[in-house]
Parts: structure tokens; C-alpha cells; sequence
């Protein structure tokens, strides 16, 4: 397979690994080509030794891959989509899908038998499987998400101050940022009727993009409380489900569930590349035509006008 990477940050060089041992096992060992906005040295000798090719992002031209990964800030996904479209048939983008929700999908130019797959990594943690697999999520009539993390921490070695999460005119904001819970959310629960939605910046960090959105999402027969922030100085990730009969207590950090009333625990730890390459199998299998796309460019839109409390949704 001919693969190229529109983009080359952390995210981009963890599915760097992660596809080219999926693909050699499967005898099937890929050339990898890197797009980027400048030419400069990959540092990691492991992404080195297996990257064939570093263009600058005006070299496209005539080339042609089998699948291209979007993997550059959220605010150049659009325009970068509709630029590969023709040069690709197959295209997996990091989330969000866009920046704003109000993007023409129709001028992307999207041919039909193609793929266009938005990245949902934590549906397929262990725990999150576990949920969807175990439990009977029509019983469940309250739940409460959390996310709290400390942004300076994210990227290590990184000035938190100069990375697009920071910034509001580059995509970032914990809202769509931490679009993976309200993602996550919606496959377990399908779309809320309406939602409620409280935000801004508030803590000391130095950004100008909102560090706190604090969400209730409400069906008709349960409502789902969500709360997001960027300062939490001990990292949160937890998803606890409330029924007539138990309280089902999920850590996605330490990769626990807990049964508070009965007193048990399933215990499902895995490092994050297991889940990380369990959706890139997912998506090969996708391609491969074995099964549906069940994460569409209009699926992302519909998550991120959640996210973004858009009111025409």
C-alpha cells in the first residue's frame, strides 16, 4: 500500500508505527510518505527507517496513495481534504472533522465508493467495548463523563503556549478538543434531543482558547452530564452510569470497571497503543469493504455540532 501523512506531529508518528506494523503483518509492508509545511528532519530513528519520502505540502501534484492520514491542525482539515481528495482513494482525518460546523461537506468533492473515516479512538478501549458489549444501556437513566487534565502536560517537551490547543484561531479549545467524550458518548447513546451547554476560559493557564465547557445532553429517557476541562491537575477519565439496580463506575485511565453495589470489579488495563491500533484494524477492515464506515465526515459533523452547542443540529 502507498500511504501518505498530511502532517507529522505526535498523533501522526504514533499511527506512523502503528500502520506499518499492522500492514506487515499482514504481509503487506507500505510505503509511507510524509506531507508537511516544512523540511525538517525527522528526529525519531524509528519513524526514519520506514519513511520513504518527505515532501513539502505543495508537492502533491501528480502523486496518487492508496490512503492518505490528515493529520495537520483542525483548522487546515478542510482545506487539506479537498486538496487530497483526488489524489487518494481513501482518507482517514484526526479529529475533530473540522473547526466550525458550518463547512460545505458537498465542495469537498468526495467520490462514492471511498472511504472517509474520522478518528474515534477511545470507542475502542477496552472499557468502552466492555460497556457497549455488557451492559444494558437502555436502563440506564443518568449519566455522568468527566475529563479533566492538565494541558501543559499533554506534550512533553512541547511549550504548551505554542500548540494549536492553545490557540481558538487554530482549532483549539477543549471542547472540540476533548471531542472524543461526546464521540465516545453518542455510540453508546446515539444523539441527544438537545443539549445544554456552559463554557469559557477561567484558570490561569496561558491560552485564549476556552478551558472548561461543561455539557447536559437530554433524551427522553435519561440525561447524560459531560464536563471538560484543560486544568485538572490529576488526570480524570471517567464515565459512571446510573440504573434502578447498580452504578456502573468506568475508569478509562486505569482501564478499570466498577460495580459499586455489588462490589465488583473487571479489571481491562491496556496501554494505549492496544486501542490505538485496534481502530486501524477497524478501519482496514473498512476499506477492505468487510464492514461499514460507521464513523462518516457527517457523523463527525453531527458529534461537533454537539460539541460546539451549534443550534441548527
Amino acid at each position: 500500500m502507498r500511504i501518505a501523512f498530511w502532517g507529522l506531529g505526535s498523533i501522526a508518528k504514533r499511527h506512523i508505527r502503528n500502520v506499518y506494523e499492522l500492514l506487515s503483518e499482514r504481509g503487506n509492508v507500505p510505503q509511507i510518505d510524509i506531507f508537511r509545511h516544512e523540511n525538517r528532519k525527522i528526529e525519531e530513528e524509528d519513524i526514519n527507517s520506514i519513511v520513504s519520502n518527505i515532501y513539502l505540502s505543495d508537492q502533491l501534484k501528480d502523486s496518487y496513495y492508496d490512503v492518505i492520514f490528515i493529520t495537520n491542525p483542525t483548522s487546515q482539515h478542510f482545506e487539506t481534504i479537498k486538496k487530497c481528495v483526488p489524489h487518494t482513494d481513501h482518507i482517514f482525518i484526526e479529529k475533530p472533522v473540522f473547526e466550525n460546523c458550518h463547512e460545505n461537506v458537498q465542495e469537498l468533492g468526495l467520490k462514492d465508493r471511498s472511504v472517509y473515516y474520522v478518528a474515534c479512538p477511545l470507542r475502542w478501549t477496552s472499557v468502552i467495548q466492555y460497556i457497549k458489549k455488557n451492559i444494558d444501556l437502555s436502563k440506564v437513566f443518568s449519566v455522568r463523563a468527566v475529563s479533566s487534565s492538565y494541558l501543559p502536560d499533554w506534550r512533553p517537551g512541547t511549550d504548551y503556549r505554542k500548540t494549536y490547543s492553545a490557540h481558538k484561531n487554530m482549532g483549539g479549545g477543549v471542547a472540540i478538543d476533548l471531542i472524543h467524550e461526546w464521540d465516545y458518548l453518542t455510540y453508546l447513546f446515539d444523539m441527544p434531543d438537545s443539549v445544554l451547554y456552559v463554557g469559557g476560559k477561567f484558570s490561569d493557564l496561558e491560552i485564549d482558547s476556552d478551558d472548561l465547557a461543561v455539557y447536559a445532553g437530554i433524551y427522553k429517557d435519561r440525561i447524560v452530564e459531560l464536563h471538560l476541562d484543560y486544568f485538572g491537575r490529576k488526570t480524570i477519565r471517567e464515565l459512571t452510569l446510573y440504573m434502578a439496580d447498580e452504578v456502573v463506575h468506568a475508569d478509562l485511565v486505569q482501564g478499570k470497571i466498577n460495580y459499586l453495589r455489588a462490589g465488583n470489579m473487571v479489571d481491562l488495563y491496556e496501554e494505549r497503543d492496544e486501542y490505538q491500533k485496534r481502530e486501524i484494524r477497524h478501519f482496514l477492515d473498512i476499506i477492505a469493504g468487510k464492514i461499514q464506515n460507521d464513523s462518516t465526515i457527517e457523523h463527525a459533523v453531527e458529534v461537533l455540532k454537539i460539541a460546539k452547542n451549534y443550534k441548527e443540529r
